[in-house]
């Protein structure tokens, strides 16, 4: 019984440790020119790993700070956010990536390990997953 009993909470406690990601990709675009808005709020290397795995696909990129008053106007605009946790080491916790052309959502793409408790899985290269990410996001 006790076996039985252990094997129950061992499923339950695994089970609430999971690690979620799902990418709506983008059908098309009308340019090959992204306008991503700067998020302050994230580290400095997820945009650059950002830029950089757009610019090798053969995108234009343009960075833009989030209330920037300038007069170029972006037909696809991009917004991200991400967040790093503790746990014996840093590790991305959470990234969430949206593409929109003419201000309607075109395609998105999510990681999320916030629920990923004693899953080891979460302590991925961050750069890795972004440019996965990215690459099944982008056609």
């Amino acid at each position: 019984m006790k076996y039985i009993l252990g094997m129950v909470f061992l499923s339950i406690f695994f089970t609430g440790c999971s690690i979620k990601q799902e990418v709506k990709s983008i059908d098309s675009l009308d340019s090959k020119e992204v306008c991503i808005i700067k998020n302050d709020k994230v580290r400095d290397t997820f945009l650059e790993v950002y830029r950089n795995t757009l610019e090798n696909k053969n995108y234009k990129v343009i960075v833009k700070e989030k209330n920037s008053n300038d007069d170029q106007v972006c037909s696809i605009k991009s917004t991200y956010i991400a967040n790093w946790r503790w746990d014996l080491a840093m590790y991305m916790a959470y990234a969430k990536i949206s593409v929109f052309q003419n201000d309607k959502l075109v395609g998105e793409a999510l990681y999320d390990s916030l629920s990923g408790g004693a899953n080891m899985g979460k302590f991925i290269n961050a750069d890795n997953k972004i440019k996965e990410l990215i690459e099944e996001l982008y056609p």
